[in-house]
């Protein structure tokens, strides 16, 4: 069902924007700096849930936009590409973002419980899946829904597996996580620069069409 010229894009964006260092990767880092790697996990695996919920919901959505027209597909297209390239500038601009502070520690369980809800609540996640899976889907190739969730999936278990080396990162060697800035810096700019340049060229790709 997945365009087999896609997918090889989409896999390089997925794992370039999963290791970006944003907001769900601090908030894990931070969840485990306060509370242990056992509540740093348990945090994990919930905004993975919470992630999914966008995934289900972003899925039903686009493939009632596919049915109804078109030409609305291409308008949702073409909006998420530019989303992606305000969202490349905004993650280059903000490149020096320090961590969070003041999490407190908390059990596992609550870890697991905030996890999803921090995600599942969070709108910006919500546009972040509907401009970025809907760029690689086949509209012609049927079962939009699927594709949708199966390409959601694959986001999020990239991003579970980033947080995942963010724990124990945080667990074993807190001290190098928090004193290499400069590093975190440069990869927020780096990506920031990927995720505009795709959303470019996406766009770009789009215009042809639009005549």
């Amino acid at each position: 069902m997945i365009s087999s010229v896609n997918f090889p894009l989409f896999l390089a964006a997925a794992l370039v924007i999963a290791a970006v260092p944003g907001p769900g990767i601090f908030y894990v880092a931070a969840r485990t700096l306060s509370g242990g790697r056992t509540a740093g996990v348990a945090s994990t695996f919930g905004t993975a849930l919470g992630g999914m919920i966008h995934v289900i919901a972003g899925a039903l959505g686009v493939s009632a936009i596919i049915l109804a027209s078109a030409e609305l597909f291409t308008v949702l297209k073409f909006a998420g590409a530019l989303y992606l390239v305000w969202l490349g500038i905004r993650t280059f601009r903000e490149g020096r973002q320090a961590m969070p502070e003041g999490v407190s520690p908390v059990g596992a369980a609550r870890a697991f419980r905030e996890g999803i809800l921090v995600e599942a609540l969070n709108p910006k996640t919500a546009a972040f899946f509907l401009a970025f899976i809907p760029q690689f889907i086949d509209a012609t190739g049927g079962h939009p829904a699927l594709q949708f969730i199966a390409l959601g999936l694959i986001s999020v278990a990239l991003n579970t597996l980033a947080d995942v080396v963010v724990v124990m990162m945080a667990a074993t060697a807190r001290r190098n996580l928090v004193r290499q800035p400069r590093l975190l810096q440069r990869l927020r700019q780096g990506s920031g620069l990927f995720i505009a340049g795709l959303g470019i060229s996406l766009a770009l790709l789009r215009r042809p069409a639009a005549n």
